[in-house]
């Protein structure tokens, strides 16, 4: 049985909205001051323990317009350009980007059974609407975090009013630039 992994990098008040400075939100690229191999290293290992990529209609575009035109000497560009890619919306009807493929309005029981196939890892970043949906829908297995030690005040937030789960701490570990990278596993469904 395979697992869905929420991945996310937030700030300490939990803001997740534009890490890497990509739209026009008034804080975004907030990440790049901390970045180093250790979460570099984090992201790799995640994404390639993974064997699928799923994904929200604003972050696959934003994905879809960057990623095919990059390369780096670890395979990290080739992995995300060759993974297959799931993307939930209600507005696209196509994705372009090689080997994704549009979920609809039935993406539950879509992922439902994604889940019970053989295989590893689908996982999930960004895509705070998607992944709020997925946490409803007790389809999340494990949240991992990369908090960084800022407080934006503003912006979109993995957790709102009204979302709960219960968690078990899996791992933690301290960068050297002050993110913590935290692992969890959700337990039950409050």
């Amino acid at each position: 049985m395979r697992k869905i992994v929420v991945s996310e990098f937030v700030s300490l008040d939990g803001v997740m909205e534009d890490p890497g400075g990509a739209s026009d939100f008034e804080f975004g690229g907030w990440t790049a001051p901390y970045w180093n191999e250790d979460i570099a290293k984090f992201k790799y290992d995640e994404l390639f323990a993974s064997d699928a990529l799923l994904l929200g209609r604003v972050t696959y575009e934003g994905f879809a317009a960057a990623w095919p035109s990059m390369t780096d000497e670890q395979g990290f560009a080739d992995r995300m350009n060759s993974i297959p890619k799931y993307v939930v919306s209600s507005t696209l009807k196509s994705a372009e980007w090689s080997n994704s493929k549009v979920l609809g309005d039935d993406f539950v029981e879509e992922l439902a059974a994604l889940k019970q196939e053989a295989g590893r890892d689908i996982l999930v970043a960004g895509s705070a609407s998607l992944a709020k949906a997925l946490l409803h829908h007790n389809l999340v297995d494990e949240i991992r975090l990369a908090v960084y030690p800022v407080v934006l005040g503003t912006g979109i937030r993995l957790f709102g009013e009204g979302d709960r789960a219960n968690l078990e701490l899996m791992d933690q570990k301290p960068t050297s630039s002050s993110v913590v990278l935290l692992s969890y596993r959700r337990v039950e469904q409050l």
